[in-house]
């Protein structure tokens, strides 16, 4: 296959724009980071590519994806104020070390259809944060949010007198082979999106920090505060229409509070379907093995009206519950949904809960994030030192909380690494510290070197074994 000009191109003007930005100070680079997040959050900017995003992609709503732009871009703008990512970042005197931020190049991101303002938005932001360049690849569907999120950038870019050519785009329409020239000359690709855009990422020669997939699973056990928790999961789950990989799909209740709550969802609207409704969604919601696009990322009403649910009982419906009792590829409702429906296990006990969230994250999700609800601070750290999962959120509204949130310690960031469980080279929140290279000044201190006793004395006399001291 015969490589374009186009891509080459690109990366030129990056390499030549980055050079540049190399050489700004902390303070500079600071300000074209605060530039760049005024750009997707003036108001004006965020409506209308709130607007586009979703007369584009079809997915989540205008009011939503604001909030998430707001409310992301903020939070990460939090997190980078008064963060060293140039010159001397850390000093170790004790060590004799000394830490020096060094960029990385330039930075092939690519960014999902279902966050596309937010997304590259964040990316960009942490690349450029640690004076890279970057060069976003959309996907199809978020190209043209794309276009106007980099004009936006440009504009500000523009105004504090950074290089325009620091932030890029592959130019539309985009396709594969333009994706896959991108990666294969940056310097670093970061991937958030679909496990095939992440495997394309880790194999393209180029290094790379990819995400892994979403199926959350939230247990809610006897000590819980049912209102509570019924709010929080109805409130995460159609936020955006649960086009968020943090939303809950699945959720696990102890048998002793099953009815209690479901009556608390029931309170905030949230219908649980008969055998025959929840057979008819099934058939709706997958078509030959695959997600039905014309579906998901819609709000529950307008999937019960399309499926030809009952108006009445129906109405006002903000989440579709179904009961479950079995998961794995046979049982799609037991993995992730991208619409508005949650899968409802009952659990004989904590115990048991904890075996079906395992169960299902062990078919989908393995590595992302596990919710609980409960009061219970010994299960709370039972699930964090037992499950296979990288956050275990605690009495949140998960798709808010795992991203980071103004009230936990989590970095903000759309791209949530799931370990080596999930196929990822990194288990925490993509942030700015995965976009820089670190050089090291190691001085010579005293010396630190222990004897054979300090190490294998208790060895030696726990197990009577002969040796000369």
């Amino acid at each position: 296959m015969k490589e374009s000009t186009e891509v080459a191109e690109l990366v030129e003007k990056a390499r030549a724009a980055q050079a540049v930005f190399e050489q700004y100070s902390q303070q500079q680079v600071d300000e074209v980071v605060t530039a760049l997040g005024w750009a997707i959050m003036r108001e004006d900017n965020n409506r209308s590519l709130s607007e586009q995003a979703v007369a584009d992609t079809g997915l989540g709503n205008v009011a939503d994806k604001m909030i998430k732009n707001h409310r992301k871009t903020l939070g990460l703008l939090r997190d980078l104020k008064g963060a060293k990512s140039v010159g001397v970042i850390a000093e170790f005197p004790e060590m004799g070390l000394v830490e020096i931020a060094k960029p990385v190049g330039v930075v092939a991101a690519i960014v999902p259809s279902t966050n596309p303002a937010a997304t590259p938005a964040n990316k960009t932001i942490n690349a450029i944060k640690c004076r890279n360049a970057i060069i976003l690849a959309p996907s199809p569907k978020g190209q043209y949010t794309c276009d106007s999120l980099v004009r936006m950038m440009h504009e500000e870019l523009d105004r504090v007198g950074a290089p325009r050519d620091l932030v890029q785009k592959l130019p539309s329409p985009v396709n594969k082979q333009h994706t896959l020239e991108l990666l294969q000359q940056a310097d670093l690709v970061v991937a958030t999106g679909s496990q095939n855009n992440v495997r394309t990422a880790y194999t393209c020669g180029t290094p790379a920090v990819g995400v892994g997939a979403g199926n959350v699973v939230t247990i809610v056990d006897e000590t819980a505060h049912l209102a509570a928790a019924a709010e929080k999961i109805v409130k995460s789950k159609t936020f955006d229409n649960a086009t968020s990989c943090s939303s809950e799909n699945s959720m696990v209740v102890v048998g002793s509070v099953f009815d209690g709550m479901l009556e608390s969802l029931a309170q905030q609207k949230a219908v649980l379907l008969t055998h025959d409704e929840a057979n008819q969604l099934q058939q709706a919601l997958w078509q030959s093995g695959h997600l039905n696009p014309s579906l998901i990322a819609k709000d529950a009403e307008h999937i019960a009206t399309e499926l030809g649910f009952d108006s009445q009982r129906f109405s006002g419906v903000t989440v579709l519950m179904v009961e479950q009792n079995q998961f794995g590829a046979d049982y799609p409702f037991s993995g992730e949904k991208l619409s508005p429906v949650l899968s409802v296990y009952r659990a004989q006990d904590f115990e048991d809960a904890k075996e079906i969230a395992r169960g299902i994250m062990n078919f989908q999700g393995k590595g992302h994030s596990l919710g609980i609800h409960s009061t219970d601070d010994e299960r709370i750290l039972d699930l964090g030192l037992n499950m296979h999962a990288c956050r275990v959120i605690v009495n949140q509204a998960h798709c808010f909380a795992t991203g980071g949130s103004f009230d936990n310690g989590l970095p903000f960031s759309l791209s949530m690494g799931c370990g080596t469980w999930g196929n990822n080279s990194i288990s925490d929140n993509m942030n700015y510290r995965h976009y820089m290279n670190v050089t090291r000044i190691a001085r010579q201190i005293p010396a630190v070197e222990p004897s054979l006793d300090d190490v294998f004395g208790d060895y030696w006399r726990y197990y009577d074994i002969p040796h000369k001291r």
